[in-house]
């Protein structure tokens, strides 16, 4: 069964995400914040990541940077998610070493579909 982590300190947004992801066959690992989602995601090598920014402590992009930097993490795709949709944002979080972007609010069927692709290889996203 394919594994997505999920680090995200909202609870609403966590919750209905982890729905969507479970009631779409995944089976999902659940961090509040990156200082407990980093460790997680190294024991426990998901095949995904949906990383939220806006973070407490260490934020998204700092975590990201930490999970491409080391050997055991840096090939499983983060995808970045977040309420920055300003111009220039999506570039600055792919650079920072996300696979992928999506902007809050969620839209969900389009979430799959994207994470579809990346754990199916398509680099189109």
């Amino acid at each position: 069964m394919t594994t997505i982590a999920i680090v995200e300190d909202n609870p609403s947004n966590l919750k209905l995400i982890d729905g969507v992801l479970q009631r779409a066959g995944y089976q999902t690992l659940i961090a509040e914040d990156a200082d407990v989602g980093i460790p997680m995601i190294r024991e426990q090598l998901p095949d995904l990541v949906l990383m939220d920014i806006h973070l407490p402590g260490t934020d998204g992009l700092q975590a990201t940077r930490l999970l491409k930097k080391d050997d055991r993490t840096r090939h499983i795709p983060i995808i970045a998610v977040t309420a920055r949709a300003m111009d220039g944002d999506r570039e600055t979080i792919l650079a920072t070493g996300c696979d992928a972007y999506t902007s809050k609010p969620i839209r969900y069927k389009e979430l799959l579909l994207q994470i579809d692709k990346i754990l199916n290889g398509v680099n189109d996203v």
